[in-house]
């Protein structure tokens, strides 16, 4: 008997409140909103003797194909997709095929890896009975980069991905949170949806010294919560989506993009301003960095009503080269999804 499942797990932009839902913010507000391209896992699952048991994985994104021992793991090929396995109950007397794909580029500052890791940890819930609930879901995701890999996580990409839709996320206090879903007018949804763009700002995001050098001063700097104005915003834009106010949305995102660069000015970049002052001159209405901000990722546009202008603001702005492009999306309002075929 075999099965195959396909797992779509969104991605999410325009994070208004970043970095204060991290460790060292000890609490946070963040607004953001779930969006495709999705993160793909697909599983064809057979039941086979034990003598006979498979655990392969292919990672499109970057052609490769590997056998895993999911009894013996070790994180020396891809470690964010081995730690998924070592912290997941794998059956016996499987043989599993495991595809892993995104169309959208790595490092582009919109939680793809959270999403990979949401997508691929809901696939191999479908092994066992019973099912994690979205926020558990999106702890153990949270557990798989800060416990089993290290690295430092907001919690905010792992829960938006489990939930999607648009998510306002109370953090009381490290790593505990409560999602609240901001439910908005079908009218305004769609203006959303047609008004926002996503920028590819042409080279991948990586996590670097300026980053590390804000953690240290949030951490041992002053007793001034530098901190405050992103958790303000979040409710800003919040309170904005609600009430249909897409120009107060579009402040709060400007004036959040602003309270990043106070953190340090080269969390938004020279290209990211570049975008920025041609979006601005086309008529749009809000700019954000997403994710932490710095040398590449991506960044989101909120456009005036004159699509013809935001057609020619897109137009502009790919003339600046270097690999600057849209990623067209769709808003999400699922959540992680499960397809059997």
């Amino acid at each position: 008997m075999s099965k195959t499942f396909v797992v779509l797990a969104p991605i999410r932009i325009c994070d208004l409140g970043g970095w204060s839902d991290t460790w060292f913010a000890k609490r946070g507000t963040v607004l953001n909103i779930a969006v495709s391209p999705y993160a793909e896992c697909r599983m064809e699952v057979a039941e086979v003797p034990s003598w006979r048991e498979r655990f392969y994985f292919t990672v499109d994104d970057y052609g490769d194909r590997y056998k895993l021992d999911p009894q013996n793991v070790t994180f020396d090929r891809h470690p964010l997709l081995e730690a998924c396995v070592k912290s997941m109950p794998i059956p016996k007397g499987l043989d599993i095929e495991i595809a892993l794909h995104s169309s959208i580029p790595g490092g582009s500052s919109t939680g793809t890896s959270a999403a990979v890791t949401v997508a691929l940890l809901r696939a191999l819930d479908c092994l066992t009975p019973g099912r994690l609930t979205p926020d558990e879901l999106a702890t153990k995701a949270h557990e798989v980069e800060t416990v089993h890999l290290g690295q430092q996580s907001g919690i905010q990409d792992q829960l938006c991905s489990a939930h999607g839709g648009i998510s306002f996320i109370d953090m009381d206090e490290y790593p505990h949170a409560t999602v609240h879903r901001v439910e908005v007018s079908d009218a305004v949804r769609n203006e959303l949806e047609a008004r926002l763009s996503v920028i590819f700002l042409g080279r991948t995001h990586h996590s670097s010294s300026v980053h590390e050098e804000v953690i240290r001063g949030l951490v041992g700097g002053s007793s001034v919560d530098k901190l405050e104005p992103l958790r303000r915003e979040a409710v800003a834009g919040r309170d904005a989506l609600l009430a249909g106010d897409l120009d107060a949305f579009g402040a709060a995102m400007i004036r959040n993009t602003e309270a990043q660069a106070d953190l340090h000015e080269t969390l938004v970049s020279k290209t990211a301003r570049q975008i920025f002052d041609i979006a601005k001159h086309y008529g749009a209405i809000g700019w954000k960095v997403n994710g932490a901000g710095g040398d590449g990722g991506s960044v989101t546009i909120l456009s005036g009503t004159d699509r013809f202008a935001q057609k020619a603001m897109l137009e502009e702005i790919k003339t600046i080269g270097g690999g600057v492009r849209e990623i067209g999306i769709r808003l999400n309002d699922s959540g992680v999804r499960v397809i059997s075929d």
